[in-house]
């Protein structure tokens, strides 16, 4: 097994990092355009193989993509990151560029493999990823839903008292502060649902935190975070890599599921061996499946951006 990680930034150097702690594939390339990065976090990750007791091999390469040949999933993080009052959306002339020349450069050396996308704006930077390569739609994944529902988790902990890893609560829509949609009237505390223990003004807190999430934390550390969504990618390739059949809210390609087509969005689905193997209906109520085509609406308006391109 064989992944490469390209952009060694924060996000991805993080993301490499669990993967190899994890030892999620025996060959791990991580690749970035900026001379000496790749080669040397990945050095510097190596130095600890011996520390934690994993035998992945990390390898670095500065923009040579022969390194990456035969990958079995590739990560794609590269791009600019937000700075504090910067929108996702603002990215998008930058991002895009870079993104569809880096899918591009993969499939030339790994004609198979599954592509998770985290670059932003992500769900437009999916779309494109999927338009731009032709792939088949199971082998194009968005990573933002998994983020966003590990933030939701968290905010609900912090008003339950309780461990986020006892909690069951996703997020579907757009990967935005304003398009995300916290489903908190399906989140579960060990089965009960957690309605039952917190009041509508908390409820609406959390739903406002989570939505914010990512927000919160640029203007706090000045750039995108990095340790969340490292780890939520890995969870990711993790899924894939050993078969898990995972239930995870992911960025996918809809053709009428959830009553959207031609767009990628984050929906429920099953990850597997094959990428995302089936998309899991939530049977959304009115006021869910309104705030779903609101963020869909978003979602589109930035895609068509992409036509400006």
């Amino acid at each position: 097994m064989k992944i490469t990680v390209v952009g060694a930034g924060a996000v991805g150097a993080t993301c490499a990092d669990n993967i190899a702690r994890k030892e999620l594939c025996q060959e791990l390339v991580l690749l970035d355009i900026k001379e000496g990065i790749a080669e040397g976090k990945a050095q510097d990750m190596m130095q600890t193989a011996a520390l934690l007791g994993f035998d992945t091999r990390i390898t670095g390469s500065t923009n040579d993509y022969t390194k990456t040949a035969n990958s079995d999933v590739v990560v794609i993080t590269s791009g600019l990151p937000r700075k504090p009052g910067m929108t996702r959306e603002e990215l998008i002339g930058v991002n895009a560029g870079i993104v569809k020349g880096v899918a591009e450069n993969i499939l030339k050396y790994s004609p198979n493999a599954i592509f998770i996308i985290i670059s932003n704006p992500m769900d437009t930077m999916t779309y494109l990823t999927l338009q731009a390569t032709g792939l088949p739609k199971h082998r194009v994944i968005g990573m933002g839903g998994a983020l966003d529902s590990s933030r939701f988790r968290y905010q609900l902990s912090q008003h339950l008292g309780c461990s986020p890893a006892d909690l069951n609560a996703v997020v579907v829509g757009g990967h935005g502060d304003t398009t995300m949609i916290p489903l908190i009237r399906m989140a579960t505390w060990n089965s009960v649902p957690v309605t039952k223990f917190l009041s509508a003004e908390q409820q609406q807190q959390i739903i406002n935190d989570t939505m914010v999430g990512g927000a919160t934390l640029t203007k706090l550390i000045g750039t995108s975070a990095w340790y969340a969504p490292g780890a939520a990618c890995a969870s990711m390739v993790e899924s894939i890599v050993r078969d898990e059949k995972k239930l995870i809210s992911c960025c996918v390609y809809l053709e009428g599921e959830y009553g959207q087509k031609d767009i990628c969005l984050g929906v429920p689905v099953i990850i597997g061996k094959n990428g995302w193997e089936k998309i899991i209906d939530f049977d959304l109520n009115e006021e869910e499946k309104a705030a779903f085509a609101k963020s869909a609406a978003a979602v589109r308006s930035m895609n068509d951006v992409l036509k400006t391109l």
